[in-house]
C-alpha cells in the first residue's frame, strides 16, 4: 500500500474541450497543469484510459515530474438502471456490447499501467457504478470478477471507487478482493449543512474502517463546489465554505495520515447541462482559467 501524500483528482479539459467530443488537452497544456499541481500535490487521480490519460503519463515521464497517478476505467453499464434520471436503460444487444467493451478496457488499463509502472500508484476498476442513480450500473458480483481479472494482469494495487454508504452496504465481497477501499463523501450532495460537514466526512471514514478493519481506507473523492443551482443548499456553495471545509479536512488528513484525493483540480465547464452555474462545473480548487480559488491560493 502506498504512503500518505497530498492528492487530487485531475481532469484537464479546458473551455472548448471535452471527452465527449474527444477534444483533448495538448501535451503543453497538460504540462502547464501538472507543473502547477506538483507544487502542492504528489498523487493525482484520473478516471479513464483516454488519450488524455496517456498524455499525462507521458508528460510526467518525459519531464520527470514528482507525481504519481491512480489510473481507472469507466465501465459501461451491464445492468439497465431505470432509476437514473439521465439514461441508463439499454437493450440486450447494448448490454452485451458493454460487457465486451469492459473486458477490453481491463486489458487496456493493465497494459497502460504496466508500461508506466514506476509512476502508477494503483488502478481502479470503476467509479460509483453500484450507486442507485448511476447510468452505467454494475453488479457487485461483476465487479468482483473484474477485480480478479485485473489482478491477474498486473501486480499493482487494485481498488474500486465508490460512496462510503455503497461500500458498506454492497461491497462486502468486493472488499475481500481489492487491495484497499476507496470512498467518496460529499456533504453537499447529502444536504448536510456546512456546520456538520467535517464531522460527517470523518464519521464516514471511521464507519467504513469499522466495516472493513483488515483493509486500508482512503478517500478518492471529497470536496466542496463553489456554485450550484439545485439539489443542495446553494447559499453554502461558495469559495469561503470551500476553503473552510478543505482547511479542516486536510488538517485532519495530515494528522491521521489518511490519503484524501480532493475533488478536484480545475473547474470543468463541459460537465453537466447548459447552465454555467450548476454544481458539476465548479468543484475545482482552480477555475477553468487556472486561477486559484482562496484555499489553494493560501497554501
Amino acid at each position: 500500500m502506498f504512503q500518505y501524500k497530498p492528492a487530487i483528482c485531475y481532469s484537464g479539459y479546458r473551455n472548448g474541450q471535452s471527452p465527449i467530443t474527444q477534444t483533448y488537452p495538448s501535451d503543453e497544456e497538460v504540462l502547464e497543469d501538472l507543473v502547477l499541481l506538483s507544487k502542492h500535490f504528489e498523487y493525482i487521480r484520473m478516471y479513464d484510459i483516454s488519450k488524455h490519460a496517456e498524455s499525462v503519463l507521458r508528460v510526467i515521464t518525459e519531464h520527470q515530474l514528482p507525481l504519481k497517478v491512480m489510473l481507472g476505467i469507466e465501465p459501461k453499464g451491464e445492468i439497465s438502471n431505470p432509476n437514473c434520471p439521465w439514461g441508463g436503460v439499454y437493450s440486450e444487444e447494448e448490454l452485451l456490447r458493454h460487457k465486451t467493451s469492459n473486458i477490453t478496457q481491463l486489458d487496456q488499463v493493465a497494459l497502460l499501467a504496466n508500461r508506466y509502472k514506476d509512476i502508477v500508484l494503483a488502478v481502479s476498476i470503476g467509479n460509483e457504478n453500484t450507486a442507485h442513480w448511476h447510468p452505467n450500473k454494475m453488479s457487485p458480483e461483476t465487479l468482483v470478477e473484474h477485480a480478479k481479472i485485473l489482478k491477474s494482469k498486473t501486480d499493482l494495487p487494485i481498488t474500486f471507487c465508490e460512496g462510503a454508504y455503497e461500500w458498506r452496504n454492497q461491497g462486502v465481497e468486493l472488499a475481500k478482493i481489492v487491495d484497499f477501499i476507496s470512498i467518496h463523501v460529499y456533504p453537499l450532495w447529502q444536504r448536510v449543512p456546512y456546520s456538520e460537514a467535517v464531522e460527517l466526512t470523518i464519521n464516514q471514514y471511521h464507519e467504513t474502517k469499522e466495516a472493513f478493519p483488515d483493509k486500508p481506507v482512503i478517500f478518492t473523492e471529497f470536496g466542496w463546489t463553489t456554485s450550484a443551482t439545485e439539489n443542495m443548499d446553494i447559499t453554502e456553495t461558495n469559495v469561503d465554505y470551500q476553503k473552510g471545509y478543505l482547511d479542516q479536512m486536510i488538517a485532519w488528513s495530515r494528522k491521521n495520515e489518511v490519503t484524501m484525493f480532493i475533488f478536484e483540480a480545475f473547474d470543468e465547464p463541459w460537465k453537466g447541462g447548459t447552465n454555467p452555474l450548476e454544481a458539476e462545473k465548479h468543484w475545482g480548487i482552480y477555475d477553468v482559467n487556472r486561477k486559484g480559488k482562496p484555499w489553494i491560493s493560501q497554501q
